[in-house]
């Protein structure tokens, strides 16, 4: 079906020019649409045409195009917002996933993954040899709580008071990590088509585990504090929004904190409109400033998610849950759900290395070694635009013109470099900044992150040619 062209447009909007009138009229728009954005016809953030608009365009009545348009958000390729219009979702063609299950090349200097710089973790096995000794093993090795074991959700209650949250470990549930903890959150407490409140810049975790549930996530704008009071309480208005997810200290990927001010104009929105916040405060032990988490000011309406994977020993996958009463059975039921409860062994050591301070010695350890590199990254990008400090695991680097950033992450990893481009992280329609997330702790040693580091600002200063490589 060949179709007719509008008449009397105000300004340039998509025109399907073919579709497969032997499917349904409504998929077959979708999969058109679908087609022009993988041939680049259509560009993520570009504003689609009103639902009469498009009926006008291709002949068909408004239902149809309703019908393909919710078709087409389905599938992840628009995205709606009333009184905004629909636009191709800004991290279309992109993949948003924090790691790619293939083969990675060797040569590659990782600057993409935030890892938790092992090299400052010393040998864990005194720590193991002792737990073996003195406690009774056989415990740790059964089916037990879904909640934790009462002693291990008492160190959690006593990791968590450091970031401000006064908790009982009647309090905690114990998770296999922040992102499990994330997935039991969305998991018990909303259902799909409901809405969750993100910034409009996130963290991927959260992106993939909506899309597996088919939970909406509704983009907020920020500032360099993070999510903009104002925009939570429009996107309220606008819609059903259900709940809100936030990282308010060391904000991934643009390491934005809010201040107290912020917190609690935030705190006030959350409680007036009955949200449920989940937070995630995975990098907190990274921050110079000491303020109280977001859940300390409204405990009731909030789930707090204490990850401890990067301050010490990843591979033992342990995240404390704060949860309030008429939600942390609900958590707890997803834990069982999944995975039935998080290894109890590995909850074990994770509590003897907080309680005899190894944990503590660690994340020194860590901010000397990340103050160290984010030395190197003043000396080798002082004439660029970036935010982040010496506590940082990352930064965010604004690319000057003519750069993109899908473009230079493309030219990065052609020239044997990995970083993650703003359009991984969007969220809605609103096209992704120039911008590249830069890790300063994916590499083994800093000699390697130096390397990385002259090669990005090889590409910076030199004249812009797409895709060319420089060695």
């Amino acid at each position: 079906m060949y179709v007719r062209q509008c008449q009397g447009c105000a300004y340039n909007m998509w025109n399907p020019k073919i579709i497969d009138t032997d499917k349904s009229l409504y998929i077959a728009i979708a999969e058109a649409l679908e087609r022009d954005i993988r041939l680049g016809v259509l560009k993520p953030g570009q504003k689609m045409p009103t639902h009469r608009e498009l009926a006008d365009i291709i002949g068909v009545n408004v239902t149809t195009v309703t019908r393909a348009y919710k078709e087409a958000e389905r599938k992840g390729l628009i995205t709606g917002t009333v009184g905004r219009g629909t636009y191709i979702t800004a991290d279309m063609g992109t993949d948003s996933s924090i790691m790619k299950v293939e083969d990675r090349t060797s040569r590659t200097i990782d600057m993409g993954l935030v890892l938790p710089l092992y090299s400052c973790e010393p040998d864990i096995s005194g720590v193991i040899e002792k737990l073996l000794k003195e406690k009774q093993v056989h415990r740790f090795l059964r089916y037990t709580d879904p909640l934790g074991l009462p002693e291990h959700r008492e160190t959690g209650a006593y990791w968590v008071s450091r970031f401000g949250i006064q908790a009982s470990r009647e309090d905690i549930v114990i998770c296999a990590g922040a992102q499990h903890a994330l997935t039991c959150c969305l998991n018990s407490l909303l259902e799909a088509g409901d809405r969750i409140a993100v910034d409009y810049l996130t963290y991927p975790g959260i992106k993939a585990i909506a899309k597996n549930l088919g939970i909406k996530l509704e983009p907020i704008q920020m500032d360099k504090e993070g999510m903009l009071p104002g925009s939570l309480e429009a996107a309220c208005r606008r819609n059903p929004v259900k709940g809100v997810y936030l990282m308010p200290c060391v904000q991934n990927p643009t390491t934005s904190c809010m201040s107290m001010k912020r917190r609690k104009e935030i705190a006030n929105i959350i409680e007036q409109n009955h949200l449920t916040l989940i937070e995630d405060d995975i990098y907190s032990f990274t921050c110079k400033e000491e303020l109280p988490a977001i859940t300390a000011l409204i405990p009731q309406n909030s789930i707090y998610i204490a990850g401890v994977s990067k301050a010490f020993y990843a591979g033992l996958r342990v995240a404390y849950v704060v949860a309030p009463k008429h939600f942390r059975n609900k958590v707890a039921q997803a834990v069982v759900n999944t995975i039935w409860m998080a290894p109890t062994l590995n909850s074990a050591i994770v509590s003897e290395c907080i309680m005899n301070h190894t944990a503590d010695k660690i994340i020194i350890s860590k901010m000397e070694e990340v103050s160290r590199r984010f030395g190197i990254v003043e000396s080798k990008l002082s004439k660029y635009s970036y935010t982040g400090n010496s506590s940082s695991f990352f930064i965010w680097l604004n690319l000057p013109e003519p750069w993109t950033g899908k473009e230079f992450e493309l030219a990065c990893r052609e020239n044997g470099v990995s970083v993650f481009c703003a359009d991984k992280f969007a969220v809605g329609g609103e096209a992704a900044p120039s911008a590249v997330r830069i890790s300063l702790s994916g590499t083994d040693t800093i000699e390697e992150l130096e390397k990385g580091l002259a090669i990005i600002e090889q590409l910076l200063s030199k004249e812009y040619i797409r895709y060319e490589t420089i060695f």
